[in-house]
């Protein structure tokens, strides 16, 4: 084996061990110890520059070491970029908060801050720094790579708890009488077909399954209305799978099989309903059409109706949205709503550890938009608005 291989394994053995001024030392004294040649040998084994191998030798020479605990003389070493250029963090904190650092007309305002158009915009400025720096610099800032997060409700109703106190009471009293109570809302329309759906699920390794790159609807399948219907007190779900419009008749229409086939025979001694739905959509409070379809409904099964709607800007909070829907979305994750009996079947199959259990059907009934409810229809009704809050509190009594 030749003095420069000899050498190279030595060097790859123990390099990872070293710092840089045990690095250059031991590279001396392999040159000395190799003699005439020595220090051109080492110098092809190890890659060092001549520079720091120079400096190992001086340093072994004259038994010159830095301070105690540290590999370089105070001051030594590169400088920062920082410090060679002061004005450089100052110029980058401008590009990536513009409005807070007091310029707004930046180049950035309006585009992506990725760290290389960041380093591409500084060098137009006359600062030399590259994407990881600014990486670095921008993590040195305490800058970090952040999502947007939903947090602002907007303005809230002064009632807004008021009005949640109130429900609370309502259902909680319906609830002691052995009376259902149930959380209405309509679910996010779904596409059906091969289009992607958010999640991950287990399949072979390199074996995703294959959607279209674009959502554009599939004019043959359309979309499909999940309208759902959660019993508050038995944790019990009742979905209706709409291929039509998201109307108030669609909306009563998925009560009234709910109760015909569930509700009715959950509660054989019911003579009142309790409903809380959101402010809005086609269960809304003002929504003339759902009041009119409820009362047909109270007419229908000799129940007094209740309704309760959340206040304006809390439909978050509805109990269906985080005991029912959410689970369903968990259980489909991953898996392309293909037709619409696999959407029911989805939705069907959707169970928790505590107990939940969803039914579902497909409602291929055709609901008419913009239905008009007259003033003599609306006056007609054994509608009586409740003490606190009329307009989001009310009762619905058959005629008979």
């Amino acid at each position: 084996m030749t003095d420069r291989a000899m050498v190279r394994r030595k060097y790859l053995a123990i390099r990872s061990s070293l710092d840089e001024r045990a690095r250059r030392l031991w590279a001396a004294v392999e040159a000395r110890a190799l003699g005439r040649g020595g220090v051109k040998t080492v110098l092809r084994a190890t890659g060092l520059s001549p520079t720091t191998l120079n400096r190992g030798l001086r340093e072994l020479d004259s038994g010159d070491a830095p301070a105690t605990g540290r590999v370089r003389r105070p001051g030594g070493g590169r400088k920062s970029a920082t410090t060679l250029d002061p004005g450089l963090s100052v110029a980058l904190e401008k590009l990536v908060e513009p409005v807070t650092r007091g310029d707004p007309e930046s180049p950035l305002r309006w585009t992506s801050k990725s760290t290389r158009k960041l380093s591409a915009e500084l060098a137009c400025q006359n600062y030399q720094a590259s994407h990881t720096l600014v990486a670095r610099l921008l993590h040195e800032a305490g800058y970090s790579l952040q999502a947007n997060r939903k947090t602002r409700e907007g303005t809230s109703h002064p009632d807004r708890n008021a009005q949640f106190e109130y429900i609370n009471r309502q259902a909680r009293r319906q609830i002691q009488r052995r009376q259902p109570v149930i959380s209405v809302d309509t679910k996010k329309k779904e596409l059906v077909g091969d289009f992607r759906n958010s999640g991950r699920e287990w399949r072979p390794a390199g074996d995703p399954v294959k959607v279209r790159v674009h959502d554009f609807q599939d004019k043959q399948k359309g979309k499909v209305v999940p309208y759902g219907v959660y019993d508050v007190a038995r944790n019990v779900g009742w979905v209706s799978v709409g291929i039509n419009h998201d109307t108030a008749s669609f909306a009563v229409a998925t009560i009234r099989r709910w109760w015909r086939n569930m509700g009715r025979w959950s509660y054989p001694r019911s003579r009142s309903l309790l409903i809380t739905a959101d402010s809005g959509g086609s269960n809304g409070s003002r929504v003339r059409l759902w009041k009119w379809e409820l009362a047909q409904l109270a007419e229908e099964t000799g129940l007094t109706i209740h309704v309760c709607h959340l206040p304006p800007g809390t439909s978050k909070w509805n109990k269906i949205e985080h005991r029912l829907f959410s689970f369903i979305t968990q259980n489909w994750r991953g898996q392309p709503l293909l037709t619409r009996a696999a959407i029911v079947n989805l939705i069907g199959s959707t169970r928790t550890r505590t107990g939940l259990k969803v039914r579902c059907v497909l409602d291929r009934r055709l609901y008419a938009k913009k239905i008009k409810v007259s003033d003599a229809q609306m006056s007609s009704l054994r509608l009586t608005q409740h003490k606190f809050h009329g307009e989001w509190n009310y009762t619905l009594r058959p005629k008979n």
